[in-house]
């Protein structure tokens, strides 16, 4: 039996990259939903912030269903 050794640190170093990636996206969209309800209390709207955390979680959502694809396919 013979590991690649160069593609597993491959596929290693881009799940790292990816994951990291993913998971400081959906924590960009938590803050902008939290940032909406400060600014809610202080009698602001929030819009900007709020379509920014929703496009956070569009763009998290895209990338799982694009990793599901690669799966199936």
């Amino acid at each position: 039996m013979k590991i690649d050794w160069a593609a597993l640190g491959s596929v290693f170093g881009v799940s790292l990259v990816v994951t990291v990636a993913l998971v400081g996206l959906f924590t960009l969209g938590i803050v902008g939903l939290s940032k909406k309800e400060s600014a809610a209390q202080r009698g602001g709207s929030g819009a900007l912030v709020t379509s920014g955390a929703y496009a956070c979680f569009a763009a998290c959502a895209a990338a799982v269903a694009y990793g599901i694809f690669l799966i199936v396919a």
